[in-house]
């Protein structure tokens, strides 16, 4: 036998009220309807919990002993609701977050330092393998990702920012190879390639007054580090394509070059994504709301007036 639960508070309120017609109008349901909610309960325990009498309502024996129990259905209830609405206000417990390490080490470390300071009560847990996670399979809040997302019904996604792309390279690097006059030149140089998530190289694509081109290009050396590749890149090893805003001030200390400047790249869109679920935990909803702020706030434009000005000294510097 199985009792519901819903009917051993029902039971408990119009013993509360004293009478039928109070605890339906309390409980916003009809009157017939609880009387029926209590019989079944009845037929289904095999005795009478309540003697009705058009005066009073006596609870039995039996109603009693039910009542306990009732009663304490109702203080398990209110626990838990009181529990969700504490943890609604206080955000707390473990936010469990994946993210590339190279977008952590260099966009994430003030964010999430003012994030840990104003929420002691949630314990931080990253994640930051280039692998892609099953967020819930594998019971993730948020996930950080770089590029184009999958078609995936279960996940909500949030933009962050939008990057511009370019390619470079360091004066030593150019001085002993040659600047490249066009896309298709890249195929005689070494290049720095990224290597996505499912272990293939990144394709290089890029247009110009309605010119295209697209390849991989030839080069001794592969990551799924852009920190990494960068370094390389400025140790002379090869041409990279790369964040503007992650070669700015490469470019600015004349560590790194412009190359095929005229040639545009496709942005690439950085995301928050989480499991597309209605009800969301407070510590994930503040994260969510911090990582908005964050990269759309005054540091947000201040990145990109830092790449806007080093496209300007580019362009003032071919001109003269």
């Amino acid at each position: 036998m199985t009792l519901e639960a819903n009917d051993l508070l029902l039971f408990a309120r119009v013993v509360e009220e004293g009478s039928f017609s109070k605890a339906a109008e309390r409980l916003g349901v009809p009157k017939s309807t609880l009387s029926r909610r209590i019989s079944a309960l009845e037929a289904q325990l095999g005795e009478r919990l309540i003697l009705r009498t058009t005066r009073k309502l006596t609870v039995t024996d039996l109603g009693q002993n039910v009542l306990l129990h009732a009663q304490h259905v109702q203080e398990e209830v209110n626990a838990t609701l009181a529990l969700t609405q504490h943890r609604q206000a206080d955000p707390n417990g473990k936010l469990k977050v994946s993210m590339p390490a190279d977008f952590a080490n260099h966009e994430m470390s003030e964010l999430l330092s003012d994030f840990i300071s104003k929420y002691p009560s949630v314990n931080l847990e990253l994640d930051l393998s280039p692998r892609r996670v099953d967020l819930i399979g594998e019971n993730f809040d948020v996930a950080i990702r770089v590029g184009d997302l999958p078609d995936d019904a279960s996940l909500a996604a949030r933009g962050l920012v939008r990057f511009s792309i370019g390619m470079y390279a360091a004066p030593s690097y150019l001085q002993v190879h040659g600047m490249p006059a066009e896309p298709e030149a890249l195929m005689e140089h070494d290049c720095l390639r990224l290597t996505a998530r499912n272990g293939e190289l990144a394709v290089w694509r890029m247009e110009k007054d309605g010119a295209a081109w697209e390849g991989i290009p030839p080069g001794r050396a592969s990551a799924n580090s852009p920190e990494l590749l960068t370094r390389l890149a400025v140790r002379g090893k090869g041409i990279i394509m790369l964040a503007d805003h992650f070669a700015g001030h490469h470019v600015r200390s004349g560590a790194l070059t412009p190359v095929l400047e005229d040639w545009k790249l496709p942005d690439v869109n950085v995301w928050a994504v989480f499991p597309g679920r209605r009800l969301m935990p407070a510590r994930t909803r503040v994260f969510l709301d911090a990582l908005q702020a964050e990269f759309s706030g005054p540091r947000c434009l201040k990145m990109q007036d830092q790449v806007n000005t080093c496209k300007t000294e580019r362009r003032t510097s071919k001109a003269l």
